[in-house]
């Protein structure tokens, strides 16, 4: 029935649409898009209206008998093709077939529908395009009377300037009635069924003439059925009303031509010039931050105590001694210092000296308990107690040797940022800026406080200037204690005696406590030393009043000589004194060498030339009057006792160039000689040699010998250096400041008690005051056992207020040093411009989603490695932040925190907007607010992504290079993994985790799923139209387009991770270890 494909073995047929039943004799309802799930029209007679058959509704937007017939589009939603949406359906209702069309018509002719009235007189055509076939149903009151079926079909559409034509022309018709219904057999009324099936051959044709939006005029002819309508009815034709409805992809829709994509040219045009303005305006902007002046801000002088009172900090500070004894440091089983002893009260200077290697550094450090790799020991007092770490480091200022600040700020923000981060909280920011001044006009650069620092590629302040500035940063916070690692190492004569005068007026006049090493000063610099500390390979060769180091050295047997400077004599004397055999030696083997390769270290530092000549010119004088055993040692020794003849002089000289004057000095220097009182005078006096030359003769004709008691406390077996480590040690120079320490110590149990309170002279306890004024406090002239207050800190700035301040610091190094910046800028309009021309109006076809891939690929990559730049942003201040916050500037938070906002935003953030800005209107990308701004977000997200990783990267690896190839490498992998490059189901089982994390991945894909989604792309070929939904490529290339928010939250997680292990590796990681 209904020509259906029927099987012969079974008699089941395959029904045309809306038909059903085993025979396909049934209409169904519902609609065309429950597909073979329809229920059955029942043909029940309404027993009202015998004429009507009660039958099923059809579907909203559905009608016709067999609910075959769409009217609306949104009815056509159900029916749309994979990857699109109900919005993309239209119902066609032209009539014209494109897959399949159904039309559902009433009939017109006048005597037909008298005739069969009052059952109403229909017909159903519909046609298939693949199969070129068309059917014909008349119906009767709901029935199906009789059917045909048309065969080798075409059509043709004619669109009139007033209506459409639509034209069918098949060249076979095969018509049947449906046994006992109305025309064909029911009752006693005309009966169709052999004219139909013997005469109707065809041809047919159904011509259809559509002027407006309602039903259209529709004729069916053939040349049978028109003889029979002509000679029953009258009419030429079987005229008819129809109303058509094919429900079709909007592309599918005849006349309809895919949209060219416009470019709008004024979007573009302001997207370019926007962002050129953008870069203009921020270049105009650093000009004029870099170039303003510093506005003073004046203000009426305030007379009120909370200012006197924060005024008073510099003056109003807490005395302390250091007093430290039995200091050993080792590390990896080496000794480094051996119980260095030493003490220093407040108003003093205390210098600590020794050649290079002594260990003065690595002393300074212990005592001013930084973070040591080895292992220390030894007792430390301030104030004669002992302090927690905490509290210690926070009345102590600290100036390494290399002075490490950011080159691009002025002097004055250097000290005024120091003074923020690390002056009490409560203290006024007026009081603050005061303090900054007074410290700049104390140490003499309040005429440079405009001048940047500078660097070795920026020209800034010189190299004392600097370290003055150095020195400001840690005076700013009024230390009790100011150690100084070398503060006049790399700085010219006067330079160095400007810094140490700074050291000592700061000293003298505030009544500070300063340590410090120092490396062969000069005569007017050693002048000022309150206190030495002389080390020899991490021993104790002097430590007490500097006053006393002449006198305890010309005791012990090794004067320096007059016009030598006694800095210089006592490095080398140390230098000399660790060998296992006596300087001589080396004056004696340097004998036998050629004097132009001798070591320079056995020569004096400054040569006394009358001294030794007098030496070498009389060493083989004698005095007539001698005694025998004088004589006999004088012979042995080579010296005459004759007055000087032609022939002396002679072999004077020949003794001259026997033993050099570098020789004499050196015999001078480094040999031990006895005290003066305590050698016997020579029993032989020249007259005519005048004072000088008489004792000149003297210590030279001396045999020097030891005492027996030096001889058993000095074994000849232990170097020179044994021994004068020895002697300090039994001195009273030693004796003294070790009974100084226990003093220091016991006033301080007696003055605070048990519990830390101060006892009264009757016996009970009072609170010790920390907050001494000068005048109450120890001075150098103090009794040794005066008691000192207390030290203790105080609370400084938070971290939201360390997060500001730190933020302004970075701000103005970025704006000041602006190249990284604008260059990313002007490489995004560029690159911008560059792609929008190269990619210009992308077509929704095979080659244009290629296009797309690959921009955006490129695009990804330009960022990606772009972020690279991310590995200097802290490797750069690595050294300044470990001591800055070893210092107790900040903490490792806020820094990180200002470090991310400064390089994220200006450098991570607003590049990718700039490009997407202009790229996205030039491309022709999807034209929509959400899918822009979905675009412009993983833009973002994947440079955040990308920057996290890096700067993660910049702040686990110390060295520049290193860092840069695993960043390179890691985002390599990252790209080999996006899935432009590799498929999904290529990428071994084992290994599907590294996509997961790969951020070009999640880029890649989020990019690409939210512009091709929604697409449908077609390519013609070989005249063939090859449409692909934008969703099955995308399948096809292994993306998943429904992960738009995994892959969202994928760089989300990857950025917060980045950013965790950076901060927690920065904690961790970087602390101080000297």
């Amino acid at each position: 029935m209904q020509f259906g494909n029927c099987s012969t073995s079974s008699g089941l047929c395959t029904c045309p649409p809306g038909f059903g039943d085993q025979d396909c004799s049934k209409p169904l309802c519902g609609s065309l898009a429950d597909g073979e799930d329809r229920p059955f029209n029942n043909k029940q007679k309404d027993p009202d209206h015998p004429e009507k058959s009660l039958g099923c509704d059809c579907a909203d937007g559905w009608e016709g008998l067999n609910c075959n017939v769409c009217k609306t589009n949104e009815a056509c939603g159900p029916l749309k093709p994979e990857g699109t949406t109900d919005d993309d359906m239209i119902c066609y209702k032209q009539g014209l077939v494109q897959k399949e069309n159904h039309q559902m018509c009433d009939v017109t002719n006048k005597q037909i529908v008298e005739q069969l009235s009052p059952k109403k007189a229909q017909v159903t055509f519909s046609c298939n395009a693949d199969a070129k076939t068309c059917n014909f149903q008349f119906w009767i009151g709901g029935e199906e009377s009789f059917y045909c079926g048309l065969d080798t079909c075409s059509w043709k559409f004619d669109a009139q300037e007033k209506k459409n034509v639509t034209n069918y022309q098949c060249e076979n018709i095969h018509c049947r009635c449906v046994p006992g219904r109305q025309l064909c057999g029911e009752g006693i009324g005309i009966d169709l069924s052999d004219f139909l099936a013997e005469e109707i051959k065809g041809p047919g044709a159904f011509r259809e003439e559509h002027s407006g939006s309602g039903p259209s005029t529709s004729v069916f002819t053939e040349p049978a059925m028109d003889d029979m309508i002509s000679s029953v009815f009258g009419d030429k034709s079987i005229t008819l009303s129809c109303n058509s409805g094919e429900c079709l992809y909007k592309m599918d829709v005849p006349g309809f031509e895919k949209p060219i994509k416009k470019i709008n040219t004024p979007v573009v045009a302001g997207a370019i010039a926007g962002s050129s303005i953008f870069i203009v305006a921020v270049v105009l902007l650093i000009w004029w931050l870099s170039r303003r002046s510093n506005r003073r801000r004046y203000t009426a002088i305030s007379l009120s105590s909370e200012d006197d009172r924060d005024d008073m900090l510099m003056a109003d500070h807490r005395p302390a001694s250091l007093h430290f004894e039995n200091v050993s440091y080792a590390v990896n089983g080496k000794q480094i210092l051996n119980r260095v002893q030493g003490a220093v009260r407040p108003g003093e200077l205390m210098a600590i000296m020794g050649a290079s290697g002594a260990g003065k550094t690595t002393f300074l450090d212990i005592l001013a308990r930084k973070n040591k790799k080895g292992t220390s020991t030894g007792e430390f007092y301030v104030n004669g107690e002992i302090i927690s770490d905490s509290d210690f480091r926070s009345v102590i200022g600290f100036v390494d040797q290399d002075d490490i600040m950011l080159p691009t700020l002025t002097v004055h923000e250097t000290i005024l940022d120091s003074a923020k981060l690390r002056l009490p909280a409560d203290m006024p920011i007026g009081a603050k800026e005061r303090r900054v001044e007074d410290v700049e006009r104390q140490l003499g650069i309040h005429q440079i406080r405009d001048s940047i620092v500078g660097s070795e590629e920026t020209r800034g302040i010189s190299g004392g200037e600097k370290r003055r500035v150095g020195i400001a940063c840690e005076l700013i916070t009024s230390p009790s204690i100011l150690f100084l690692d070398e503060p006049t190492s790399g700085l010219d004569a006067y330079n160095a005696y400007n810094v140490i005068e700074c050291l000592v007026n700061l000293v003298k006049t505030y009544n500070r406590t300063v340590v410090f090493t120092i490396h062969q000063p000069r005569s007017n610099i050693v002048a000022l030393f309150d206190q030495l500390i002389l080390l020899a390979q991490g021993r104790t060769v002097y430590s007490g009043p500097f006053s006393s180091c002449q006198g305890y050295f010309d005791s012990i047997g090794y004067a320096c000589p007059p016009g030598f400077n006694i800095a210089d004599y006592l490095v080398d004397l140390t230098m000399h004194a660790g060998s296992q055999h006596s300087p001589m030696d080396d004056v004696i083997a340097a004998e036998a060498a050629d004097p132009a390769t001798r070591s320079s270290s056995l020569l004096a530092v400054k040569s006394v030339t009358s001294k030794s000549n007098l030496k070498a010119e009389y060493s083989d004088i004698g005095s007539e009057d001698e005694d025998d055993s004088s004589s006999s040692d004088r012979e042995r020794r080579g010296i005459t006792t004759t007055r000087p003849s032609h022939e002396a002089v002679r072999r004077s000289n020949e003794a001259n160039r026997r033993i050099s004057v570098a020789d004499q000095q050196a015999r001078e220097l480094f040999t031990r000689k006895k005290p003066q009182h305590q050698r016997p005078k020579s029993p032989v006096t020249p007259t005519n040699f005048g004072e000088e030359g008489q004792l000149l003769l003297n210590d030279l004709t001396q045999d020097d010998p030891l005492p027996e008691t030096h001889r058993q406390r000095h074994p000849r077996s232990s170097s020179d250096l044994d021994n004068l480590v020895t002697a300090y040690a039994t001195s009273d120079v030693a004796v003294s400041l070790a009974d100084d320490i226990r003093s220091s110590v016991a006033s301080a149990k007696s003055a605070n008690g048990p519990n830390g309170a101060a006892t009264s002279s009757n016996g009970s306890t009072t609170p010790t005051n920390n907050n001494m004024t000068p005048s109450s406090s120890s001075s150098p002239n103090s009794p040794v056992g005066a008691p000192l207050p207390k030290v203790k800190g105080y609370k400084k700035v938070g971290i939201p207020g360390q997060f500001l301040i730190l933020a302004v610091r970075t701000w103005r190094n970025l704006y000041r040093n602006p190249m990284l910046m604008l260059t990313h800028y002007a490489i995004a309009i560029l690159l911008a411009v560059f792609l929008g021309f190269l990619f210009f109006g992308l077509t929704d076809s095979i080659s244009g989603f290629q296009n797309r891939l690959g921009l955006f690929f490129f695009v990804l990559a330009l960022f990606g490695f772009s972020t690279l730049t991310s590995l200097t942003v802290f490797s750069a201040e690595r050294l300044l932040f470990v001591r800055e916050r070893a210092k107790g500037y900040y903490s490792p938070v806020s820094y990180f925190a200002a470090k991310v906002l400064f390089d994220i935003v200006p450098l991570r953030l607003i590049p990718p907007v700039i490009l997407g800005g202009i790229v996205y209107p030039m491309t022709g990308l999807l034209p929509s607010w959400p899918h822009f701004l979905t675009f412009l977000s993983f833009l973002i997200l994947f440079n955040f992504a990308a920057a996290a990783i890096c700067l993660f990267l910049g702040i686990l690896v110390r060295n520049p290079g290193v860092a840069n190839l695993i960043g390179s490498l890691t985002m390599l992998f990252s790209l080999l993994f996006a899935g432009f490059l590799l498929n999904r189901e290529s990428i071994p089982t084992g290994l599907h985790w590294l996509q997961n994390l790969s951020i070009f991945h999640y880029g890649f894909e989020g990019l690409i799923v939210n512009e091709v989604k929604e697409l449908r792309l077609v390519d013609k070929k070989y005249s063939l139209d090859i449409e692909v939904p934008g969703a099955v490529i995308l399948s096809t290339f292994g993306f998943d387009t429904q992960a738009l928010v995994r892959d969202v939250w994928g760089l989300v997680g990857v950025t917060i991770g980045g950013l965790a292990a950076g901060l927690g590796v920065m904690w961790v990681w970087l602390v101080e270890r000297r």
